[in-house]
């Protein structure tokens, strides 16, 4: 239940800061998130990915559907040298999720238990 809650927080905080800041936000979100409600470093970072991975793809394709492809298959001739608008979708939210991973687990990892050697 706290994947779930960490999740849909991420889910809705990400979209909230995309609509004012930057893309990279979704970092601080993840990072955020998991500070205040601490999964392992496993769980937060398949919970962000998963989370910011559904988060673009949606809002990925709901921007190809109101230009009618027009622009995602242009980019994506350009930059993928193929004409597929899905895939660019999901190669983009594929970063994201990337990145809102990273940042959960980072801090999941810093939230963890030092353990002194002596």
């Amino acid at each position: 239940m706290k994947s779930f809650s960490h999740f849909l927080l991420i889910l809705v905080l990400a979209y909230l800061a995309g609509t004012v800041l930057p893309w990279w936000s979704v970092a601080l979100v993840a990072f955020v998130v998991t500070l205040v409600l601490p999964l392992t470093p496993g769980k937060s970072f398949f919970s962000a990915f998963l989370s910011v991975f559904v988060l673009w793809l949606l809002l990925a394709f709901y921007m190809d559907v109101r230009n009618d492809h027009l622009l995602a298959n242009r980019m994506s001739e350009m930059i993928l040298q193929v004409r597929s608008a899905p895939l660019l979708g999901v190669i983009s939210a594929l970063i994201g999720g990337l990145v809102a991973g990273f940042a959960a687990s980072s801090a999941a990892f810093l939230r963890a238990p030092k353990k002194i050697v002596s």
